[in-house]
């Protein structure tokens, strides 16, 4: 039981990471997209490839009201309850098989 405590901790932290850097990367795109970026700027268009597809379903769903775009607050708020909630748990799961 011991070696499954350790990966259900090594998954958990991974997800962890992952979460919270993709978190940053929509607080990135969205600080940017209030000073008209340049399109063509690799960065911008990494950003855009990275956030857009997760994005997009949000923004046609909920649409955009009187010129805000409210779908990475949304998408960070589903992340944060990812995070809070399922990874914690994994976090719990692993502590109790060790």
């Amino acid at each position: 039981m011991f070696i499954f405590g350790n990966l259900f901790h090594a998954v958990a932290f991974i997800l962890d990471t992952i979460l919270t850097i993709y978190m940053w990367i929509i607080i990135v795109s969205a600080l940017i997209s209030w000073v008209n970026p340049d399109p063509y700027n690799p960065i911008v268009r990494f950003l855009h490839s990275v956030t857009d597809p997760v994005l997009r379903p949000v923004r046609r769903r909920i649409g955009i009201a009187m010129g805000i775009d409210i779908s990475p607050m949304l998408v960070i708020l589903a992340i944060m309850f990812v995070r809070y909630f399922l990874i914690a748990s994994l976090f719990d799961i692993a502590s109790r098989m060790r």
